[in-house]
């Protein structure tokens, strides 16, 4: 049988796969189940330099005769002419993508460009990698990505993130990529925002853990613990050497990329996001896909750092209190939402905003469920939790932004953001208990 310890951070050998293998192979068991993860990956290889392997690690993915090797300008200079070169011989043909969007508009171009191709090499990072695995997947087609920079945690997640025609980006069901491929030498001198993006993803497991950790408790959603299990050693480890992010440091690099994988690999434990993705994710997605001109250019990891920040002086400001906030039926503005978002916007997100909203039933049963567990749930919380002092301190030490005004998003936009976003999805955080009880525009007010 399986070692079924407690997850291990990496060895002395710098085996920097050494959990993850074991959780691809089906020999790492579930503490609650007892049974191994089920997962679509074949090989995950993460080295100080994958230089003379490339063609090795591709052959052995199987994935047909003409292949097509996408990459866009930057992460073909950084990695993709050499995997092309190594593949001199094969029947490869590159594909170079002009400032790529994962967008539905660059979704149609790839897919007539990816016509009669049996599979595919992703060279990249979040755009290139979600439009490609977006994109195969409408086949079945095999593929693979080496990355570029340790910049999201979604290489190994099996769904793609897309803004839709309408302006809305949402996570659509995808593939996971057959191997996943990292030269810690070609990441750690990758631009150091793109790290601290990674960096930013990775902080907001705290604040994902007692917004989902809460909604389990007080409504009896569904939430798993083993997605925080299989990283928490190495969430430690990368935490403390925060610094070596901004200075490209290889082992800083090397922890990163740890953390990013293993939260995409939780997935195949739960079947969703929620782990790694709460509130913090719904601030950064109202900014994607509703700042328009004010938008900056940041990326979404970015934001999120941000976001991280300000969930976390949410939930201690809610959770410091002895007693519980008190919520109201919910406030559905349909007419704010349309002025906001445009109407197409609007109407998709009001299906989903109201399979959560409130009713004068449904916020008494929350009344009497926070009052019958306050003590419990807050201690509970804080055994999760990052203070978030400390969040910000090791965000900066990462060269990670941990304002808006140090994004570059206007600071009244961003307040909009942290107000209005939770009226986009429909899963239940401290932002929706925070607005139900009168709460959360104040402290929106506050943010910068």
């Amino acid at each position: 049988m399986s070692d079924t310890r407690e997850p291990r951070s990496v060895d002395d050998e710098r085996n920097w796969t050494s959990l993850i293998d074991e959780i691809i192979d089906g020999r790492w068991i579930h503490p609650e189940t007892g049974a191994p993860a089920a997962v679509d990956y074949d090989r995950v290889v993460i080295a100080e330099s994958l230089a003379g392997r490339e063609a090795e690690l591709v052959d052995a993915m199987n994935l047909g005769g003409r292949i097509a090797l996408i990459a866009d300008a930057a992460t073909f200079a950084a990695l993709g002419d050499r995997v092309a070169k190594a593949l001199v011989g094969w029947d490869v043909t590159v594909i170079l993508l002009d400032d790529p969007h994962a967008d539905m508009a660059h979704i149609a171009v790839l897919r007539q460009r990816l016509t009669g191709f049996d599979g595919a090499i992703a060279v990249g990072s979040g755009t290139v990698n979600d439009l490609v695995k977006y994109v195969v997947a409408e086949d079945k087609r095999p593929y693979c990505v080496f990355g570029t920079a340790a910049s999201m945690n979604g290489y190994t997640s099996s769904t793609a993130s897309i803004t839709l025609d309408s302006g809305l980006k949402v996570s659509l069901p995808s593939i996971a990529p057959r191997g996943f491929f990292v030269d810690l030498g070609v990441a750690a001198v990758a631009p150091r925002r793109l790290a601290a993006a990674g960096f930013g993803d990775c902080l907001a497991r705290s604040v994902a853990q007692i917004d989902w950790w809460i909604s389990h408790r007080l409504l009896g959603t569904e939430y798993q613990q083993v997605p925080y299990t299989i990283q928490e050693a190495d969430e430690r480890e990368l935490n403390a050497r925060a610094a070596g992010i901004a200075a490209g440091d290889v082992e800083a690099i090397g922890y990163l990329y740890r953390v990013l994988t293993l939260c995409g690999l939780g997935i195949a434990f739960t079947g969703v996001s929620h782990h790694g993705s709460m509130g913090e994710h719904q601030i950064s997605h109202y900014i994607d896909c509703f700042a328009g001109d004010r938008h900056p250019g940041t990326l979404h990891g970015e934001q999120v750092g941000v976001a991280s920040l300000t969930m976390a002086r949410l939930q201690q400001r809610i959770l410091a209190s002895d007693t519980p906030p008190t919520v109201r039926p919910t406030r559905i503005d349909e007419a704010g939402m349309v002025r906001r978002m445009g109407p197409e916007i609007a109407a998709q997100c009001l299906e989903e905003y109201r399979k959560k909203a409130l009713d004068q039933a449904g916020a008494d049963r929350l009344n009497a469920r926070m009052i019958e567990i306050w003590p419990e749930l807050r201690k509970e919380c804080l055994g999760f939790a990052i203070p978030a002092d400390e969040m910000e301190r090791l965000l900066r030490a990462a060269g990670g932004a941990t304002t808006a005004d140090e994004l570059g998003v206007p600071v009244d936009f961003y307040r909009e953001a942290v107000l209005h976003c939770r009226e986009m999805r429909n899963r239940f955080s401290v932002l929706d208990i925070a607005d139900d009880a009168g709460l959360l525009a104040n402290f929106a007010a506050g943010e910068r």
